[in-house]
């Protein structure tokens, strides 16, 4: 509340002055724990978590100790456990002394997911950063950054701090800024943009070779070399992807180009790092994903059960591109959406879209914070509602989440798939006056088979 107060009665500059000085002192107060790692930055809209823990895995596979901080984990030197937190980017002090113990243990490179708020509120500002990956820019937290260009602004400011940032050598080497970018995203090259000492694009489609010919970069970009991952032959099946980079085969065990593209960006950075790609396919064969991110919950059951993070329209076509890829006889939609002021337009959009995508959609609660749970679920039952859904028949609003997931589980029969977005492996769901209730989805979900089953836990 008091901190709600002072921003709304101190001028903006001082605002930002507050969080840089926060960021500096916080750094100070752990050592500078940055200046002793090579830190990777990912950012984007879609796929930090999964990019970054697909880069922990590929420095892993190459021997060293890797630190990892992201939206839905923390991993320091194999050392893992899930984000409790509710927030991407932890806060100055606690990301700083989350660096010191990765340095503590040894770690050589800190991964640390990016976000935009993150920056916005200089979080990122007492962190010498190595190496920042771009993964794509869609629409979200507009109402919170005023504009979409606001928010892709917010994330550029990573890319524009990085030559800045503190020169490194280690082993006697000086250590390259790197920039990594997604090629197929309309704002890849726009990222490519910023200064650095070494640039790589990555690509499943053609836009790869109009990089590699600089023709569809800026006439700025001609001067910086920018080598080009591409994935070749790929193959998308039930049971993952499969495809080439540089005559190398790699097989994921996730599904969908989405995966792709986030495998091709941990390749970019291990070879920005010397990592060979036999190595880096090697170690992403055996990576088998990231918590509550497109993951399976099985118990036993003849239905497939999946829990994901996605929350926001983009997101959300992206999980049911694989979805589309799995056997199935009806798809049941577990859904919900954000309170908290967050990008109120996408509710109905997201109920739209889970009408046209599954057979029929449970509408509940997710996170409501201050808001009346009951309008957000409105407005996503509306959406529905618009795209042709009707309820008792293949539409039902259930405001408990716990209540919505066993009467999915109870509905699914043998060959369909329930699916249940927004809160992956979040490990609560916040309310009114800023209090929070424990919850897993995985969990639930897990509990609500069995209860089916007549399995005890």
């Amino acid at each position: 509340m008091l901190k709600r107060m002072l921003k709304s009665i101190l001028p903006k500059g001082a605002v930002g002055t507050y969080h840089r000085v926060m960021a500096g002192a916080a750094s100070l107060r752990y050592g500078n724990p940055s200046a002793s790692m090579i830190v990777i930055g990912v950012t984007g809209t879609n796929g930090k978590s999964t990019t970054a823990n697909m880069i922990a895995a590929v420095l892993e596979g190459a021997g060293f100790r890797v630190g990892l901080a992201t939206t839905c984990n923390f991993r320091i030197a194999g050392k893992e456990w899930l984000n409790d937190t509710k927030m991407t980017m932890l806060g100055r002090f606690q990301l700083q002394k989350l660096l010191a113990r990765m340095r503590d243990a040894g770690c050589r490179y800190a991964v640390v997911e990016t976000s935009s708020e993150g920056i916005a509120q200089y979080r990122h500002a007492g962190i010498a950063y190595d190496v920042a990956v771009f993964t794509n820019l869609t629409p979200e937290h507009i109402e919170s950054h005023g504009s979409f260009e606001n928010y892709k602004a917010a994330k550029a400011k990573l890319f524009a701090k990085l030559a800045t940032d503190l020169r490194k050598n280690f082993d006697g080497k000086d250590v390259p800024k790197v920039i990594v970018s997604n090629l197929d995203s309309p704002h890849g090259s726009f990222f490519l943009g910023f200064a650095a000492n070494k640039k790589y694009g990555y690509s499943v489609e053609r836009s790869a070779e109009r990089a590699a010919s600089g023709a569809a970069l800026p006439a700025r970009l001609v001067e910086w070399p920018i080598a080009v991952v591409k994935a070749l032959g790929t193959e998308y099946a039930a049971d993952g992807a499969r495809f080439t980079v540089r005559d190398a085969p790699f097989r994921l065990q996730m599904l969908g180009i989405i995966n792709v593209e986030n495998a091709l960006a941990a390749v970019a950075v291990g070879l920005s790092q010397g990592i060979g790609i036999p190595a880096m396919s090697k170690a992403l064969a055996e990576f088998k994903g990231v918590p509550g991110r497109q993951e399976f919950i099985r118990a036993g059951q003849d239905f497939l059960a999946v829990v994901d993070y996605a929350h926001e329209p983009e997101s959300f076509r992206k999980l049911y591109e694989l979805i589309g890829l799995l056997p199935k006889r009806r798809i049941i939609q577990v859904i919900g959406s954000a309170g908290g002021g967050r990008d109120k337009a996408r509710r109905t959009v997201l109920g739209t879209l889970s009408a046209q995508k599954a057979d029929v959609v449970i509408v509940t609660n997710e996170d409501p914070y201050d808001e009346d749970p009951g309008a957000i679920i409105a407005a996503v039952a509306a959406g529905a509602r618009e795209a042709g859904k009707r309820d008792g028949e293949n539409l039902f609003v259930v405001q408990d989440r716990r209540e919505a997931l066993a009467k999915a589980v109870g509905m699914a029969q043998k060959g369909d798939i329930v699916v249940a977005t927004g809160k992956g492996a979040e490990q609560w769901i916040c309310v009114a006056d800023g209090k929070k209730v424990a919850w897993d989805e995985r969990v639930e979900m897990r509990k609500a088979i069995e209860a089916k089953l007549g399995v005890r836990s």
